[in-house]
Parts: structure tokens; C-alpha cells; sequence
């Protein structure tokens, strides 16, 4: 059965991310300038509501603000007018940018909660058929950058559940081949607050 599993897994994994431009960062630094007033100069985050994008994926960041600008499966008002202005070019040199600077460092999590995180991140639940979240973020949550697969590790509990619950609830569909969509549709909030938590602690 866990074979079956990850083997399914691996299949779903093999996310196809469209061809992009290639980022510069230093042309992408004077462009986030824009952003830092919520995501920090640094793209280390000091309001758990807004992402850290620090040490995040190039690919993975171009990609949600094309995303946000097509306003179709992925929708917030304020990253919709941050993001109309923005070229294919433009969201590529921002992903550099943010690729190149470092996790500050773990996020505050609910220690109470962490045990029920740990087990679910690391071995899924084999009677409900849903994985493993290292198998896609890594052990520590640093993603899998070159298949555009997210950093999470060190992400503040309040986004992380937040977009769990997104996704769960279908108000979040830019996820390729239902893959977060298929794995967070039966798990209760008690879970994903638990999953969220274990997420804060890790850093690498």
C-alpha cells in the first residue's frame, strides 16, 4: 500500500512548469522594493498574515504572481493590484531576487501541536491514502525548487493554514493537477492547524 502511494505521488509530482524567462535578481531587488512593505526589504515577513518569500522557489514565485494577475484560480484583491502592472519578466527577476535571499529562521509555532504535525508531514495517513508532505517539501520544507514544488518550511502558521483551508474549500485552484486540492479535502482543522505549527518550526 505505501508503495502505491508514493508511486502515485511521484506520478502527481511531476508538475510541468511552463518555460519562463530567466530571473535577474539584482534588476528583480529594485522591483520588490514595492513589496516589502508586507513581505520585508529581504523577503523575510514580520506579519504572520503575509508570506515569507525568502529563499522561495523562482519559479514557484513567478508563478503565483502570474497567477494572482490572471485572477482566475488564485484571487486576492490587494496581490491583483500589485500584480497588473507586472511583465513575464518582471515576476521572473522578482523570483530570482527572492530565490537569493535567506529564511530568516523558524516561525513562532504552538508547541502543542506539533507531534500530530510532525506525524502527518512525515507519514501522511495511509488509511485515508493521503501522503507524506515531505515527499513534495522535503524533510525540512525547503520544496523542490527546479519543479516549482514550495518552500513552506519556517512559513508563519496563520498563512499556511490559511491556504490549506483555500484549497480545501476550492477558493484556491492554481494548484497543477488538483494535487493540494486531492490531498487537503478530508483533513479537519485540527490537522492542518497541526500541520501548519510543525511547518513554523522547521528551517534549514
Amino acid at each position: 500500500m505505501t508503495k502505491i502511494i508514493v508511486a502515485s505521488l511521484l506520478l502527481m509530482c511531476a508538475w510541468t512548469v511552463a518555460a519562463q524567462p530567466a530571473g535577474d535578481p539584482e534588476a528583480g531587488k529594485t522591483k520588490a522594493a514595492a513589496c516589502a512593505g508586507c513581505h520585508g526589504a529581504d523577503g523575510n515577513s514580520m506579519v504572520p498574515t503575509f508570506p515569507k518569500l525568502a529563499g522561495q522557489g523562482e519559479k514557484y514565485t513567478a508563478k503565483q504572481l502570474a497567477d494572482f494577475k490572471a485572477n482566475t484560480n488564485r484571487k486576492n484583491e490587494l496581490m491583483l493590484g500589485m500584480s497588473a502592472g507586472l511583465s513575464e519578466q518582471d515576476m521572473a527577476d522578482l523570483g530570482a531576487f527572492y530565490a537569493r535571499q535567506k529564511l530568516a529562521g523558524p516561525a513562532p509555532a504552538d508547541e502543542s501541536k506539533l507531534e500530530l504535525g510532525r506525524q502527518i508531514y512525515k507519514g501522511g495517513d495511509l488509511a485515508k491514502g493521503r501522503p507524506a508532505c515531505q515527499a513534495c517539501h522535503g524533510p525540512k520544507g525547503a520544496g523542490i525548487a527546479g519543479s516549482g514544488y514550495p518552500q513552506v518550511g519556517g512559513q508563519y502558521a496563520d498563512y499556511t493554514l490559511a491556504q490549506l483551508k483555500a484549497f480545501r474549500e476550492g477558493t484556491r485552484m492554481n494548484d497543477d493537477k488538483m494535487l493540494m486540492r486531492s490531498i487537503v479535502k478530508d483533513m479537519t482543522d485540527e490537522e492542518m492547524e497541526a500541520v501548519a505549527n510543525y511547518i513554523a518550526s522547521l528551517h534549514y
